[in-house]
């Protein structure tokens, strides 16, 4: 089986710095590769610019994804994801702040995988994340790749 990665997708490095201590509490030891703005995020997955040579598998195993990135959003990152064929299944869950209806109705028919809100409590918020991990990590069978 080819190697588990995590793509996290967030500008803000307290919920960066908070997202990594849940994974690393929850025992999550996969890789767990972190870029800040929705265009790294598209470098990164089709390997681009600064992430031309990146090592690693092809695609991470799931993508968390925050909805307010600069350059692109969240949402045009998923739009552009779900447009290429070679990530169009890719699992993506959009981990947010917002509970905005619209947003959660947006991600949902923009082809996201799940919509999470991202509690405001820390041991809420480790507890969200963990699950997330875990599932997705070691309870989701992913898509072959060839």
């Amino acid at each position: 089986m080819s190697e588990r990665v995590i793509l996290l997708v967030e500008d803000n490095p307290q919920d960066e710095m908070l997202t990594l201590r849940a994974l690393t509490r929850a025992r999550v030891a996969n890789r767990i590769d972190v870029v800040r703005d929705g265009q790294q995020a598209l470098d990164y997955l089709f390997r681009e610019g600064e992430y031309l040579e990146r090592p690693g598998p092809d695609r991470p195993t799931v993508v968390l994804l925050d909805i307010g990135l600069p350059r692109l959003t969240g949402l045009e990152v998923l739009a552009r994801l779900r447009a290429d064929e070679r990530t169009r299944l890719l699992p993506v869950v959009i981990l947010t702040s917002s509970d905005e209806d619209s947003d959660r109705m947006a991600s949902y028919q923009g082809g996201a995988n799940s919509f999470v809100r991202k509690p405001l409590a820390f041991g809420d918020f480790a507890e969200t994340v963990a699950r997330l991990g875990v599932y997705w990590l070691a309870t989701n069978e992913p898509l072959m790749r060839d």
